[in-house]
């Protein structure tokens, strides 16, 4: 058996912390829907984002990264209903991206008409707490729910300032997806439970009994795929990707940064459900989930390259960025796991500044399509420093979170998978590279191909995007990116102890050895 140590939140916190910042911003998004005042609820939004952004803070605080196991810990059952929230290594970050994010794409709604739209507000606010309940769900069904309410704030957001003519098929689109990833997912746990109950006579969906209780499963290879291809619908993996350049190009800009960490739900998912509690057959399909990563980094640099919509573009990079990381997942070594989650916090952050961006340039000139523009440094400093600094990070140059990430991330790969994989992705990333300086070099250096008037389609001169604005967000993703390049130790050190529990599994199951030079690879058995 498998223990799990379990710090309870009243002996480190004044409060249940985890609850207090899913509560805050649902809280608040019920007095936005109240008052009718557009100012008020404004001044309301950020209120509840900062309140979540600075308890966050506290959340980094009082957790303490020496110490292995879920902390601040919350369970209450009743009616046969469970409600269990904790943190870890695994999930902290995330929850600090989303609360950063959240108050980013609500500041950058001040550079939009939608700053008087109460409901997007409440949306935003909706979708902060949704997913900060999702990364501290400590159970099945309960992280499962938490997906599920998702849906709201994207539909609603995606037909209420979608920048798109089809936005009602884009909705249909993405419910098709997403709603069979649920579904999928759904089974995959409902099969767990019962699974447990058959050997065990216990009926629990809470993930510390599922990992706790070494239960041979009957059908865990198709518990595995069921997981798996329900969690890469949402990362999005080859070839469950079709949904995302499209609602890139046809959705809204305003929610892109909580949306980009809701991405990371898939990733979030496949460490936490997946490969703990399916070890010996993540370990048997590893070859396969690997070859899907390899094709997602090829298949979305490539693609990247043939855009000609920024939108797009940057869809299919973080296609590209998804099967990078999912190969070190399944590296099942410290290297390679802490490397995967260093870069999804680093590319969540920077492709958010990047998207966040060219938000703002769509605002100036109504086009999304490169050729259109060009020469945009001299009069836009703020969005250009921001697009090149993200590009830079997601480039993972030195300086930056992504190169500790992507180094770590080949050390693991190389003792993981061998060599071969290890120089196809730093190929793959050799290509992302080139995309974004050449998507650089056509929106901001190059001479445009047309004469430009960036604010003649614009009716209102209350409506264009304001450069303080700007150079705040600019400020603090360009700020936070380039403090924890520089110094990357605390986030690993926070990161450390429960990745090597999770890896130490599969060391002991006499393939994978993390801490040795002697690994088998799973690709290539000649390395």
């Amino acid at each position: 058996m498998n223990i799990t140590n379990i710090t309870l939140w009243s002996e480190a916190a004044a409060f249940p912390i985890l609850s207090a910042l899913t509560l805050i911003p649902l809280a608040t998004l019920v007095l936005v829907m109240l008052i009718p005042s557009p100012a008020v609820t404004l001044r309301l939004g950020f209120v509840g984002t900062i309140s979540t952004f600075l308890l966050s803070i506290y959340l980094m605080y009082v957790f303490n990264p020496d110490q292995s196991g879920i902390q601040l810990y919350e369970h209450y059952q009743n009616l046969h209903l469970t409600y269990s929230v904790g943190v870890d290594g695994t999930n902290i970050l995330f929850i600090l991206l989303t609360t950063i994010l959240a108050l980013l794409a609500l500041i950058y709604t001040l550079t939009t008409r939608r700053v008087s739209d109460r409901t997007h507000i409440a949306c935003l606010l909706g979708y902060e707490a949704i997913l900060i309940g999702a990364f501290t769900a400590m159970n099945a069904l309960q992280f499962w729910l938490w997906c599920f309410l998702e849906l709201i704030p994207v539909v609603v957001m995606t037909l209420r300032a979608g920048s798109g003519q089809n936005r009602r098929w884009v909705v249909a689109l993405l419910l098709q997806h997403w709603g069979s990833g649920l579904l999928m997912v759904l089974a995959g746990f409902l099969m767990l439970g019962f699974g447990l109950m058959v050997s065990t006579d216990v009926l629990s969906f809470d993930w510390l009994v599922l990992k706790n209780t070494d239960v041979k499963l009957e059908y865990a290879t198709l518990i595995f795929f069921l997981l798996l291809f329900g969690f890469a619908i949402r990362m999005p993996l080859f070839p469950f990707h079709a949904w995302l350049p499209v609602l890139a190009e046809q959705g809204t800009v305003a929610s892109v940064g909580i949306f980009l960490v809701s991405l990371k739900l898939g990733i979030y998912a496949t460490m936490r459900f997946l490969i703990p509690l399916l070890p010996e057959v993540a370990e048997h399909w590893a070859w396969f989930v690997v070859t899907m990563a390899l094709i997602s980094i090829f298949y979305g640099a490539l693609l990247a390259l043939m855009q000609i919509n920024f939108r797009r573009l940057l869809a299919f990079a973080i296609i590209s960025q998804t099967g990078l990381i999912v190969i070190g997942l399944f590296d099942f070594n410290t290297y390679g796991m802490e490397g995967s989650i260093i870069l999804s916090v680093s590319f969540g952050l920077a492709t958010a500044g990047m998207l966040l961006s060219l938000g703002m340039i769509y605002k100036r000139t109504h086009t999304a399509f490169i050729p259109r523009l060009g020469g945009m440094f001299d009069t836009n400093a703020a969005i250009a420093v921001l697009f090149v600094i993200c590009a830079l990070s997601t480039m993972v140059m030195p300086g930056t979170p992504g190169f500790d990430g992507i180094h770590l991330l080949i050390e693991g790969t190389i003792k993981g998978q061998g060599w071969l994989v290890a120089i196809a992705i730093l190929f793959g990333n050799v290509l992302t590279v080139g995309l974004l300086l050449r998507a650089f070099q056509q929106i901001f250096i190059a001479t445009p191909r047309r004469s430009q008037e960036p604010f003649a389609n614009t009716r209102h001169a209350s409506s264009l995007p304001s450069p303080r604005n700007e150079w705040i967000i600019a400020i603090i993703i360009c700020g936070s990116l380039i403090a924890t390049g520089i110094h990357t130790s605390p986030w690993l050190h926070i990161i450390d102890q429960n990745i090597d529990s999770i890896s130490n599994v599969y060391s002991n199951t006499g393939t994978h050895y993390p801490d040795t030079l002697t690994t088998q690879p799973i690709i290539s058995k000649d390395n």
